[in-house]
């Protein structure tokens, strides 16, 4: 094993680091969240176990050992996991393998990113009914680029001793040719085994599209990442989705290969590169697969009816990126999971202790109309990824949204303007000199909105105190005056609980 000891801090951080983000820092969102939570080096599977994220593992018993066994003061054992840039930024799905991560670094272990500059290039057949649309290289670097600081939110990059490490494929699948493929790798690979494979057998027996000589070769390549990290950062283990099993294995089986004597392997050219040389002779590499996410209901997780969760947010009004989910939409994913679902999600995403977990559970047993477990699932995550400050925003936007106005004279804060109202509610436009002075009566305004169709109508529901303005019940004879505007130009009005119009004054 040629491990680079210590690793190096000079490739460790992201290129934008050293720029301020609203997001919290890894070692700040680490002390708060996790401090009584820090798993001890030889709980990191026990923890897995514990919620339920071990779907395979090469050798569960070998890797404990391995585990209790390493060097805490050099940054324990070295596991990575890759993600391919086939967007400007990360959907929710991703979020298991960075978390995952997460809980290795907290283990004590030093986590490797692995961005696919070199893999984008040719996409991951696993998991794919058709073929996947090649990207050019100038819109897979762009891709490595964005995605690179979505990680930072989690791990810790600046860690004394297991600081995460971020390294791009392309480093070295960019400098091998072709007829090093073929010669060092290609060779240890039988075709046969190759079509054996899950994601490759259902492409060639179930679908239409079948699999071209590309993405068949997929695998080739992921493995070899593994044996190169091995190689040059002392990599041992692999972790990914259920449906990277093949891809784990295959490059578990190339590092022993590739350290295999040659007359050995053609003295037993069906044996795995284990079974040839034996046990205790082949390197120790591991690879451990979690679950996939699945909703109750059976729908696909991480999407909404406007689409896919992304883990980025606009970075200001000039962003127009289709790969943008806000921290108020991202909160409200999680905020409305199924009450069959919200536990799980807990365990799968959560750095929440597991004995915390099961007391929210308990909570939600016995009364789920508090929705204890779903406000702690929507903070913590909405922390976690866009920091305290917007997490405090999204939970004052929702209370806005959802929650019964406050008296008229009630003062327990400014009204927080929902972002979503923003861009979806009704609105009208008016002139903004009717407020100057003591203002317009609502009672005149409620019918040029979409709440009430006469003066008649509006008067009925002023006195039954069924209108709102900014969040804070309006009486009777409301006005409405310049002190009443939101950001200078709005003021939202609702009828009831759910029905809200913005007014614009200009």
């Amino acid at each position: 094993m040629l491990g680079l000891d210590p690793i190096s801090n000079a490739d460790n951080l992201p290129p934008d680091a050293d720029k301020p983000r609203r997001a919290p820092s890894a070692t700040r969102y680490h002390a708060r969240m996790t401090a009584s939570a820090n798993p001890t080096t030889t709980d990191f599977l026990a923890d897995l176990r514990a919620r339920g994220l071990i779907h395979q593992c090469t050798d569960e018993a070998s890797l404990t050992e391995h585990l209790r066994t390493a060097d805490m003061s050099n940054g324990g054992r070295r596991a990575y996991v890759g993600f391919d840039p086939t967007a400007d930024s990360l959907t929710i799905g991703n979020l298991v393998g960075i978390i995952t991560l997460g809980r290795w670094q907290r283990a004590g272990h030093t986590p490797i990113v692995v961005t696919g500059g070199g893999t984008g290039l040719i996409g991951d057949p696993s998991g794919k009914s058709a073929e996947r649309q090649l990207l050019t290289p100038e819109r897979v670097a762009a891709n490595v680029r964005s995605i690179k600081k979505i990680f930072s939110r989690v791990l810790d990059f600046a860690a004394a001793g297991n600081s995460a490490v971020m390294t791009d494929n392309y480093d070295w699948l960019g400098k091998l040719t072709y007829l090093d493929a073929l010669r060092d790798i290609g060779k240890h690979f039988s075709v046969n085994m190759m079509i054996q494979k899950d994601s490759v057998r259902e492409r060639l027996h179930n679908r239409d599209q079948g699999i071209s000589y590309t993405e068949f070769s997929y695998m080739i390549l992921q493995s070899y990442d593994f044996l190169h990290l091995h190689r040059e950062r002392g990599v041992t283990l692999q972790m990914g989705g259920s449906d990277q099993w093949g891809n784990i294995v295959g490059g578990c089986d190339l590092i022993r290969r590739a350290a295999t004597p040659p007359e050995v392997i053609a003295a037993n050219p069906d044996l795995s590169a284990q079974e040839a040389m034996g046990p205790a002779r082949a390197p120790k590499t591991y690879g451990l697969t979690w679950p996939l996410v699945t909703k109750a209901d059976g729908t696909k997780f991480g999407k909404t009816e406007s689409g896919a969760i992304w883990l980025s947010t606009a970075s200001g009004p000039d962003d127009a990126s289709p790969s943008r989910t806000s921290p108020y939409q991202f909160y409200q994913f999680w905020l409305n999971a199924a009450d069959a679902d919200v536990v799980r999600f807990l365990k799968t995403f959560t750095f929440i202790p597991v004995d915390q977990i099961a007391a929210l559970e308990d909570s939600h047993t016995a009364d789920p109309g508090k929705r204890t477990a779903h406000r702690a699932l929507a903070r913590h995550m909405t922390e976690m990824l866009h920091g305290p400050a917007e997490a405090d925003k999204a939970e004052a936007a929702t209370r806005a949204l959802f929650s019964k106005p406050a008296a008229a004279g009630d003062h327990d804060g400014p009204f927080v303007l929902p972002p979503d109202l923003v861009t979806s509610a009704p609105s009208s436009s008016h002139d903004r000199a009717l407020l100057d002075g003591v203002g317009i009566a609502l009672l005149d305004l409620l019918p040029q909105t979409s709440l009430a169709k006469s003066k008649t109508e509006a008067r009925t529901l002023l006195s039954q105190n069924s209108v709102s303005v900014n969040g804070r019940a309006a009486a009777a004879d409301a006005r409405l005056t310049t002190a009443s505007l939101l950001e200078g130009s709005l003021i939202a009005l609702r009828k009831g609980k759910k029905n809200w119009h913005l007014t614009r004054w200009g």
